[in-house]
């Protein structure tokens, strides 16, 4: 399975399932991020954290830690 971290920018992908637990699982859920949501990565950093991502047409900036536990399509 391949997770957020992994794409590279310009890329659109579908969110197949979320990992993690607790506060971290529900502050992945609270940004709009759920299964079958797509996401348009915008912009890594250079040394890949954080993560500039869209979402449901808004911009997000997202931890590379938090990108683990997306699992995408």
């Amino acid at each position: 399975m391949k997770n957020l971290k992994e794409v590279k920018c310009g890329e659109t992908v579908t969110v197949q399932k979320l990992q993690g637990e607790g506060a971290l699982k529900r502050r992945i859920m609270d940004m709009g991020i759920t299964k079958g949501t797509e996401i348009y990565v915008r912009k890594v950093a250079p040394l890949g954290d954080p993560i500039e991502i869209t979402v449901r047409g808004y911009e997000l900036s997202i931890r590379k830690s938090e990108a683990e536990n997306i699992i995408i399509a």
